[in-house]
This record gives structure tokens, sequence and C-alpha cells, in this order.
């Protein structure tokens, strides 16, 4: 029991050293908060921007939101297509792999030119930076069942859209949730690199003009409130992880 505990509270208990050590090493070297503020400012300007920093991070979240849903509809469908086809897998896997290589920054101008600046560029910014990671681990998942297992589902009479509906996508649970916590944060980055080049509200906005008015108590909020916001939606899907896939995880008392 008090080695389950340990393990609970040792993020907080790291955080909690991190800071201290952080506004010790500011305070022992007078370091200035226009170059790297201390936790103290950083805290003082949570408060005192407050209701701004609230405005730009709900901007944040429900675009963020939006460019995430998107993305789990794309990469749940594309993964099942590549994952249940040798020949989608052989044609269409290496072509995602190349466009996932590319530098998602660089399409924002494009997207300013098509879409104008605003929701639009942020949302797809987050959609093309997020749905990979979805897309691999459905396809992985699927690809990944074993031939004995189909061969002998076979001979009892399932088809292979049984096999792979009823086998192959609860099989897949496991890939999905640990993408779903990584796509996340990805996406959360994507929205905030967008809206720092291609919006005049958000967490990536707030950034941009502290950083211009050396304000860089308020600008490490921003990231504060951002690194927070990941947090939250990577806990609750780790809930939901544990609640619908436990079956799939070794007990931590059982060999």
């Amino acid at each position: 029991m008090p080695h389950k505990n340990l393990e609970r509270w040792s993020p907080w208990l790291l955080l909690a050293a991190t800071l201290l050590l952080w506004q010790i090493v500011c305070a022992a070297f007078a370091v200035p908060e226009y170059l790297f503020p201390s936790p103290w400012a950083i805290a003082q300007q949570l408060v005192a921007f407050g209701d701004v920093i609230a405005a730009h991070a709900w901007r944040t979240w429900w675009v963020t939101m939006v460019g995430f849903g998107i993305a789990i509809v794309v990469g749940v469908l594309l993964g099942f297509i590549i994952g249940s086809s040798r020949l989608a897998y052989a044609a269409i896997y290496p072509l995602m792999t190349a466009f996932n290589a590319l530098p998602k920054a660089a399409f924002v101008p494009i997207l300013v030119v098509w879409f104008g600046i605003g929701v639009g560029p942020a949302i797809l910014t987050a959609f093309l930076i997020s749905f990979f990671p979805i897309m691999v681990n459905i396809a992985t998942g699927l690809a990944t069942l074993e031939p004995e297992l189909e061969d002998v589902l076979r001979v009892l009479g399932a088809r292979r859209w049984d096999v792979l509906t009823k086998v192959g996508l609860p099989r897949s649970m496991p890939y999905f949730f640990a993408s779903l916590k990584v796509a996340i944060t990805l996406a959360f980055v994507g929205t905030t690199v967008s809206e720092m080049t291609a919006a005049n509200e958000g967490i990536g906005y707030l950034l941009i003009s502290a950083g211009s008015s050396m304000q860089m108590g308020l600008a490490f909020a921003g990231l504060l409130v951002v690194g927070a916001m990941a947090m939250v939606m990577y806990e609750l899907f780790s809930v939901v992880e544990r609640h619908t896939t436990g079956w799939a995880h070794r007990s931590a008392h059982g060999g």
C-alpha cells in the first residue's frame, strides 16, 4: 500500500521539487523576470491576468477539441482501411509516413491563404498533426491479428468482416487509447503553433503578444495553462482506458 501511494503522488512530488528548485535558482542568481521568470512571478501573472488567460484558453481548448475530433474520425477510418487490407497497407502506409514527416507549421501559411486568419487554420493544423498516431495504432492492431486465430474463426464460419469488427477492433482498443494520449498533446501543439501566426486570439496569440512586450511571466503562464489542459485530457483518456480495456492490462497483483 505505501508503494502504491508513492506511485500515485510521485508526479506531484516531482513537480513540487522542480518548482522549488526553480524558485531557488531564480532567487539565488537574481535572474531578471523578463528573461526567465520564477514560479512565483508566473503565479502572480496567472492571477493578475486570469480573465484574459481564461478567454484565450477557452478558444484554444474548443478549437483543439474540434481538430482532435476530426483526427479521431479520419484516423480510425484510415487505420481500419490500412489494417484490414494488405494492399491498402502497402499502398497507403508509406505515403502517410512521408506526409507525417512534413513539418506541419509549414502548412499554416498555406491554410491561411485558403481559409483566412481564424479558427480554420488552427483546427486543420490540430487535425493534421494528431491523426497519424491514431491511424498507425488502429492499423497496427488490425494488421497484427494472429493468423492462427483468424484461421480458427474462418473455420467456425466467421467472415472477414466479422473477424475485423468483432475481434480485430476490440483487440485494437488498447492501441487506440494509447494513440489518443499521444495525439491529444500533439493537437494542442498544432493549435498553439497555428495561433502564433494565424489568429488574433488563443494561447498561441497570447504567447506572441506577451513575448513582444517582454512579459515573460505571462507567456509562461500561458504555457502552463496549455500543459494543464493537455494533462487533463491525458488523464481523462487514462481513466476511460482503465474502465474499458482493463482486460488488456496485467493486474497489479496478478502474475
